[in-house]
């Protein structure tokens, strides 16, 4: 009966395959060269297919090595979960689950969506990390994340995906804006003002560039900045319009520092979505989570 593979085979066997080179593998994991490569010569004799191979540019996986790889940060990353779970049940603690989010989602309604699973589920630890929409949907895939929350403007292949929430996309403005006390806006009434980009290379930035395109033009941006709250201090003085999402742009509406103009364009809807692995790879917490964020759609 063949031996089963141990984890500490899969994570050496991770190691070659991302440093692309048994000596650094062998200084980043701590062992000598030759007992590193007997390992590997080991795991390759127990399922008995060569993993990996030689060439100019460093050490590479073969085929079999891809899947071994796919699978082993699979393999590693639910045993990390299952360390951490059981050392949240002696802690008196009855789960935790990590999610990451888009910035834009987390300057919506996530952080109190989260809050009042934790209030109704106090036994459950949840982690929330800001990450961009690919890292999200990569280590949703790779089992480094329990859930994820984004908008669904990406590939979502490989991932189960839940509803969660929609907004609307809005055009943010100084008060005294000449298209301010308009009732809505298209995307080709903005574009001979002077904008404010937000988040570059983003996937609004991406989406806003694309339709721009379709009208021949090109967003008229004065400046670029990174964050919704730079953005709006910049519109509040004057300095250029923006589009946004309507909800998480509305705080910052308050003693009328902006004015929010519906965007009348039929892709302004966003629909935000939580994305998992298939439900048997989740833990009950995560599916718990999952199952309460889906019930908020709306």
């Amino acid at each position: 009966m063949p031996r089963p593979l141990d984890p500490v085979s899969l994570q050496l066997f991770i190691a070659v395959c991302e440093e692309r080179s048994i000596a650094r593998a062998a200084e980043r994991e701590a062992l000598v060269a030759s007992a590193l490569s007997k390992r590997i010569a080991s795991l390759e004799a127990e399922v008995g297919v060569a993993l990996l191979t030689r060439r100019r540019q460093g050490i590479e996986p073969t085929p079999a090595g891809e899947a071994l790889l796919a699978r082993a940060r699979e393999v590693l990353a639910g045993l990390d979960q299952l360390r951490v779970e059981l050392g949240a049940f002696g802690a008196g603690v009855q789960g935790s689950v990590r999610v990451l989010a888009s910035p834009s989602v987390l300057a919506e309604r996530l952080p109190e969506d989260i809050a009042a699973f934790m209030a109704e589920h106090p036994g459950i630890q949840v982690t929330l990390d800001e990450r961009t929409s690919p890292d999200i949907v990569r280590g949703v895939r790779e089992g480094t994340a329990d859930l994820g929350v984004l908008w669904d403007l990406i590939d979502l292949a490989g991932v189960q995906v839940l509803p969660y929430r929609t907004d609307r996309l809005c055009v943010a403005l100084s008060p005294d804006h000449p298209l301010a006390r308009r009732p809505s806006l298209t995307f080709s009434d903005t574009l001979d003002h002077p904008s404010i980009g937000v988040s570059p290379g983003g996937q609004l930035d991406q989406l806003l560039r694309r339709h721009a395109a379709l009208l021949g033009r090109l967003p008229s941006h004065r400046m670029q900045v990174s964050s919704l709250d730079a953005a709006s201090r910049m519109i509040a003085a004057g300095l250029g319009l923006a589009i946004l999402p309507l909800e998480a742009a509305t705080p910052h509406a308050g003693a009328g520092l902006l004015a929010l103009v519906p965007l009348a364009e039929p892709w302004a809807v966003r629909r935000l979505v939580v994305v998992t692995r298939p439900a048997p790879l989740l833990s009950a917490a995560a599916r718990l989570l999952a199952e309460a964020l889906r019930e908020r759609a709306d």
